[in-house]
């Protein structure tokens, strides 16, 4: 019902058009692409051997396209294919992707190549991701300033339907017909990608008059499409440039850098599940169903009870829940919870939920504030750079839980230290509550505006 009356209200004042539908499929595709990631865990696992220490590290490079999004956005603003934005540039990204999960399901049998289609087909969805938000920035300026939050939720909703059905059959896909199928399986999702490119719509750049005022009289001036691309370049890098340099942009992403850049144990955790405990591939797809539900849960508790709390003091409350409902987690390594009376899967699947939920209200304040740092001007640009900023520290996170679960010993057998690993993930991120004052003091604003 919550999905339901979202989606009913991004769409109402609005006609679902051709274009309006792409994106929508497009959006779907990017929630519906986490289908093959309980594949590719297991595949990295079982078909390929690898262990926690190498299957954390390999995790952490796939995720290096995402580092570099913005990338994506300008090159398709700067550097048109015949004259088109963004109908090329998605057909590109079905290919890439298509052949990446094609080969992940037919001949990939190595570690190298594994990690390098896994990487490409993170590359083919960075690639789409970039491009499907600028069309929304562009109809957003074309719609009534009422109707433009609508359109981001419509996205929203779309893109969680995906994940939700995905998350549905992961498990049971692997689990009765096997990692290479899903692979094949999640080929077929790319492609939609590129047939929808065809319904955007992307009319060809051509030259353009500018007029400028000198001594009172305007003076036009052809420029070449080229020009144009380089002048606009130059522009946007001399704003983002600008923004970096105020401490009240680069303070807050250096903050977000260091929440989110404390050490996983995310792998380590599955090889346990998986090995010592012994839950199938279902199970854990059940599970990720379970969770897609329990993050909606959160989004609406987090509209719905703490919009209006201050961001120091959510971020500084989340955290401090979230690491304790994370420390729940030392039951199940330690086995503590069948002494309780609670078995593994039951435990497992209660904690989950609790701490997605937590995890959800948690993250919500990173997109408002991303959204509040941003001047007017360059806003989707800048906020892909602090989406970039918090990419990057995931990759510092799966690499610092990568290089800790080496040290600790933990391997796919041994799982004496699993605990020690949890116990300090957690705990770091306590780490960063310091530097909370870095982050926008809302508190003394507000105060501001209500004084008489």
């Amino acid at each position: 019902m919550l999905i339901q009356s979202e989606w009913l209200k991004s769409l109402r004042g609005r006609s679902f058009d051709l274009e309006l539908g792409a994106i929508a499929i497009i959006y779907f595709v990017q929630g519906a692409m986490t289908l093959s990631q309980l594949a590719v865990s297991f595949f990295l696992k079982d078909d390929l051997g690898l262990s926690p220490t190498e299957v954390a590290s390999m995790v952490g490079i796939t995720m290096l396209p995402w580092t570099i999004k913005p990338l994506y956005g300008l090159v398709s603003d700067g550097f048109p294919i015949f004259g088109y934005r963004r109908r090329p540039y998605l057909l590109i990204s079905s290919v890439l992707g298509v052949a990446a999960w094609i080969s992940m399901g037919t001949w990939v049998n190595t570690p190298f190549w594994a990690i390098a289609m896994i990487a490409i087909g993170s590359l083919s969805l960075a690639c789409s991701d970039a491009i499907t938000d600028a069309l929304i920035v562009q109809r957003a300026r074309l719609e009534p300033e009422g109707d433009a939050g609508s359109l981001q939720s419509f996205s929203w909703i779309a893109s969680s339907v995906g994940g939700i059905i995905a998350a549905y059959l992961s498990g049971y896909l692997l689990e009765h017909f096997g990692s290479r199928f899903v692979f094949e399986f999640t080929a077929f999702l790319p492609l939609l990608v590129g047939i929808s490119a065809f319904a955007i719509a992307d009319p060809p750049m051509s030259n353009i008059f500018i007029a400028e005022a000198i001594d009172g009289s305007p003076n036009l001036a052809q420029l070449s499409r080229n020009s144009q691309m380089w002048l606009s370049l130059k522009r946007n890098f001399g704003q983002l440039r600008e923004a970096f340099t105020s401490k009240s942009i680069w303070l807050p992403a250096a903050f977000l850098f260091c929440w989110q850049a404390t050490p996983s144990a995310d792998t380590a955790f599955f090889y346990f599940t998986t090995n010592e405990l012994d839950f199938n591939p279902e199970f854990l797809g059940t599970i990720r169903f379970f969770g897609s539900w329990a993050g909606l849960l959160g989004v609406w508790l987090f509209q719905r009870f703490f919009k209006g709390v201050s961001t120091r003091n959510i971020f500084f409350w989340t955290t401090i829940i979230s690491t304790l409902l994370g420390l729940t987690s030392l039951l199940l390594v330690t086995h503590l919870n069948r002494e309780l009376g609670i078995g593994d899967r039951w435990f497992s699947l209660g904690d989950n939920l609790i701490l997605t939920v937590a995890g959800r209200i948690a993250f919500m304040p990173v997109l408002v504030l991303a959204a509040r740092l941003c001047p007017e001007g360059i806003e989707a640009t800048l906020f892909a750079l602090l989406m970039s900023v918090l990419n990057i520290s995931a990759l510092c996170s799966f690499q610092l839980g990568a290089g800790l679960t080496y040290i600790l010993g933990v391997t796919e057998t041994n799982f004496d230290n699993l605990w020690i690993l949890v116990l300090i993930a957690n705990l770091s991120s306590l780490l960063p509550l310091p530097l909370l004052h870095w982050l926008p003091d809302e508190t003394a604003k507000i105060a501001k505006k209500t004084v008489p």
